[in-house]
């Protein structure tokens, strides 16, 4: 099979080729509201009723007109003719006459006529005690310089924007919606991804290894970056290195066999993707298989990650990895990342501009990815490993313990200066979406 030369961004673009936002569905605002983030919506939303609903109190103490009260700040004494508590429906017909105040507590309907309230702690009440009935029969207070009054529609009018395509369904989204009259949202899936690694090496994560055996992190690695993505996720764990367990494998979460996991919208893969005797992903992919079409292995320009394989299992995408861990962690970033914005209907994350707040040697010819972290000044350095000893590489974990973004260095800078302007990728932006 020919392994295509690509660089970064034309790896990039032939990902994001082959998916395509998933399906609108009406979702009802509670099951929006228990549901994990990454959800995004899949159409404007625009409010259908006036927020607050009526004139309100926005603090505990009495409605007043502000005539009653000089101008100069002079307190009054007024009669108290009435209590108002939350949940009292308006009354038009029901209007505060001169020289009275109406008892109020903070969301009550104000009374017609009433256009201010003075919060009770600046009145010779002093306070309220809860649950307490009215007992005072007059009330000295004096004009405030605010009138604590929310009004009809001040904050949301029916068709007013509260959100667009591709905006992330926030709690204050379902919230404000709830507020505007809304019992539902146009919202997209979160995308359900499964994820594989491969190798005959691998045990599962607390077994003992044993000579030759090591534990199974990718998986748990992948899984938890695509929980981050947004995305349900499917962990397969690891697969041996045997074609038809991985065909078997590959079945079971697209849905094809009995007890299948059902149909998901990607698969990941990790390891398996080189030209060893061992790699099992170009073992299927070099395969004549009916189930596996729009086969794609390229050399990536790009250092850590530069074997990557696209093909559909089934019909459905499926994006193979490298084996290293930080290979592994570095192309999900770039390409799995941007693939889980998409089919959950939102711009992919875009690389920001920081400057290097030191200088370090880059190897020319590929896109150079650094583990970097942000300093207070906003310039980056590059991440660490916790011991001083530690070596950096495509195995080395332990480096992106400091990491809260990817440095891409170009294929033409054989060495980074202080102050040099780089492309920063944050991690830890939620659901992938766009700065």
């Amino acid at each position: 099979m020919t392994t295509t030369p690509r660089s970064l961004a034309e790896h990039v673009a032939a990902v994001l080729g082959r998916v395509a936002p998933l399906p609108v569905q009406d979702v009802g605002l509670p099951d929006l509201a228990v549901e994990p983030p990454g959800r995004s919506l899949g159409a404007e939303v625009r409010s259908v009723a006036l927020v607050p609903p009526f004139d309100a109190a926005a603090m505990d103490g009495y409605a007043v007109r502000l005539s009653d009260l000089p101008a100069d700040g002079s307190p009054v004494t007024l009669a108290v003719v009435g209590d108002l508590r939350p949940g009292s429906p308006p009354d038009p017909g029901r209007v505060l006459g001169g020289h009275g105040a109406v008892r109020i507590m903070t969301g009550a309907p104000v009374l017609g006529g009433a256009d201010a309230v003075v919060p009770v702690e600046r009145t010779s009440t002093g306070r309220f005690v809860a649950g307490g009935p009215t007992t005072e029969r007059e009330v000295t207070l004096a004009r405030q310089p605010r009138a604590h009054v929310r009004h009809r529609g001040e904050d949301v009018r029916p068709g007013d924007l509260l959100g667009r395509a591709g905006d992330a369904v926030t709690p204050a989204l379902v919230a404000v919606a709830a507020s505007g009259g809304l019992t539902d949202l146009p919202v997209r899936p979160r995308p359900r991804v499964a994820v594989l690694s491969t190798g005959s090496e691998l045990v599962a994560a607390g077994d003992v290894a044993g000579a030759g055996r090591i534990p199974d992190s990718n998986s748990l690695l992948l899984t938890a970056l695509a929980r981050a993505a947004g995305a349900d996720v499917v962990r397969v764990g690891a697969v041996p290195d045997d074609a038809d367990a991985l065909r078997a494998a590959l079945d079971g979460v697209v849905g094809s066999t009995p007890g299948g996991s059902g149909t998901v919208d990607l698969v990941v893969t990790t390891g398996g993707v080189s030209a060893g005797a061992s790699d099992v992903v170009r073992a299927v992919l070099d395969a004549d298989d009916a189930r596996l079409t729009d086969v794609d292995v390229a050399a990536v320009a790009l250092r850590p990650g530069r074997p990557q394989a696209l093909a559909r299992w089934r019909g459905v995408p499926w994006v193979a990895l490298p084996g290293n861990p930080v290979s592994a962690f570095v192309s999900f970033a770039l390409f799995v990342r941007p693939a889980v914005a998409v089919l959950a209907g939102r711009e992919p994350a875009r690389p920001v501009r920081r400057p290097a707040a030191e200088a370090w040697p880059s190897p020319p010819g590929r896109t150079h990815v650094v583990p970097v972290r942000t300093l207070p000044s906003g310039a980056v350095a590059r991440a660490t490993a916790p011991g001083a000893d530690h070596r950096s590489g495509g195995h080395a974990t332990s480096t992106l313990l400091g990491a809260d973004a990817l440095a891409l260095v170009p294929p033409d800078v054989e060495k980074v200066e202080a102050g040099d302007e780089l492309d920063v990728l944050p991690l830890d932006l939620p659901f992938g979406t766009g700065t």
